[in-house]
């Protein structure tokens, strides 16, 4: 089921059927190098990461990551959405694009429409995001989005430190 829509891209509810997708995005260099490697190398664990992750956090908070896809083709290209962890206070926004997508300008259009969904529908007055201290890809694109650098934070599960960003909406 579609979320939301924008001029390229469709983004929706992740299914299991995208597992062979996550398979591939989880894998990508940046992802481990900058998100963590997951340690999930078959379809059968991406399946059973997409329903304990995102289709459990559907279930229990109304949002999530969701899959975005080429609105032309309904080609799988990423992932972008709101999480709620359990050490910020805050939902934060959390985006991935296959790297053969990049410079394309679809992880704006993505996060843009996220945030905007995050506040407008679901009443968000101030969203999050966070990024490894040296992601520069996506602390620009956090900054082009209106975030501010609040300093660094130690992320939850690791205790590695992360810079934090937000945007308050009035």
């Amino acid at each position: 089921m579609k979320i939301i829509e924008t001029e390229r891209l469709h983004i929706r509810y992740m299914k299991t059927e995208d597992a062979q997708f996550m398979l591939e995005l989880l894998n990508e260099p940046d992802w481990i190098k900058y998100i963590g490697d997951r340690g999930i190398r078959t379809v059968e664990e991406a399946r059973k990461y997409i329903v304990d992750g995102p289709m459990a956090m559907y279930e229990e908070e109304g949002f999530g990551l969701y899959l975005v896809e080429l609105k032309e083709s309904k080609i799988p290209i990423g992932i972008c959405g709101l999480i709620q962890r359990d050490f910020l206070k805050d939902v934060d926004l959390g985006f991935a694009i296959l790297s053969e997508f990049w410079g394309k300008g679809y992880a704006y259009e993505a996060a843009r429409a996220t945030l905007t969904f995050g506040h407008e529908v679901l009443g968000f007055n101030r969203i999050a995001g966070f990024t490894s201290l040296d992601n520069e890809k996506s602390i620009n694109l956090l900054l082009k989005l209106g975030m501010a650098e609040e300093g660094n934070i130690k992320f939850g599960s690791t205790s590695e430190d992360v810079r934090l960003f937000a945007i308050k909406y009035k």
